[in-house]
């Protein structure tokens, strides 16, 4: 087990560095001087934006500012923002935000797109299964910006139900209408993926053998069909927290969540490349760690899988 986690640790390495060039190269390429974006109209004379240039390293070549940038965060040292706020600081305030709204989102299509996805596995071609499965396709149809103020109008405005808007330091239950409306397309992915392989696990050699065996049918069909189809659906859902935690520039837009998609999208307004790049960064770190513990899950689910 160690020696697999050592290996899949350095096969991240590669990838780690060449998912950080490309953004660079993509920041660094964005047209306008983030200096002169960074006063407005008010305009900066030529001795400060000078000095400003040579305190974020924006005079020197491309190539050298993004080594200076991985040896600072190696040491997790991402210099200052713009504003002269260390830039860790701004992480460390917004990542602990968006983990809860993602944990929020990963629970919610986890827990009900498994759940509504074994029952219609089990009801293949009943009515329940083409409820859902009809369901499914109407929320991967609606694009999250309009899922998103939809559900903020009927649940914040209309009736009442919860905020339409989050605070500055929210809690999971400010945290969980908009986790809903992030998890909503993924989890009717889960839905689907879930009963197409229960489905499909029903018919199995090894399920026919437990049930010959005389095995009770709650035993079966949670040990031997559950069990072996939850697979592919923890390689969604592991993949998918990454993708949940770099996607709620939207959704924490739209409900004004403080998080790390908020961060993101004023440091691009403001042209600050260091800041965007910083936290996607720390998010393909958590990303490529995300794959490695569904890796590790395998040997969990199915007891054929052993890392030797």
């Amino acid at each position: 087990m160690a020696w697999y986690v050592g290996r899949r640790l350095l096969q991240m390495v590669p990838v780690f560095f060449g998912a950080t060039l490309l953004i660079y190269a993509l920041v660094f390429l964005l047209p306008g001087d983030p200096i002169a974006a960074l006063f407005g109209d008010r305009g900066v004379n030529e001795a400060t934006a000078a000095r400003l240039r040579e305190q974020y390293h924006l005079d020197e070549p491309f190539l050298v500012q993004y080594l200076l940038f991985i040896k600072g965060a190696l040491s997790l040292d991402f210099g200052q923002s713009f504003t002269g706020r260390p830039v860790i600081d701004l992480i460390a305030g917004a990542f602990p935000v968006t983990i809860k709204l993602a944990l929020v989102a990963l629970a919610v299509e986890a827990v009900f797109g498994v759940l509504f996805g074994f029952l219609a596995g089990l009801r293949r071609g009943g009515w329940f299964d083409s409820t859902v499965l009809v369901v499914s396709l109407v929320v991967i149809g609606i694009p999250v910006f309009v899922l998103g103020f939809v559900a903020q109008f009927l649940f914040g405005v209309k009736w009442g139900v919860v905020n339409p808007t989050v605070g500055s330091d929210p809690g999971l239950t400010d945290l969980l209408l908009p986790g809903v409306v992030l998890g909503a397309l993924s989890f009717a992915y889960v839905l689907r993926l879930t009963r197409n392989s229960v489905a499909e696990g029903l018919s199995a050699d090894h399920v026919r053998t437990a049930t010959a065996k005389g095995l009770s049918r709650p035993r079966v069909m949670t040990v031997h069909v559950l069990r072996n189809s939850l697979i592919p659906v923890v390689t969604f859902l592991g993949t998918d927290l990454g993708a949940l935690m770099g996607g709620a520039i939207v959704t924490e837009g739209i409900f004004n969540v403080p998080g790390v998609g908020n961060l993101v999208y004023q440091s691009v307004i403001r042209g600050e490349g260091p800041t965007v790049v910083s936290v996607v960064t720390i998010l393909v770190m958590v990303y490529l760690l995300a794959n490695l513990a569904v890796d590790l899950l395998y040997a969990v689910l199915d007891p054929r899988i052993r890392y030797a």
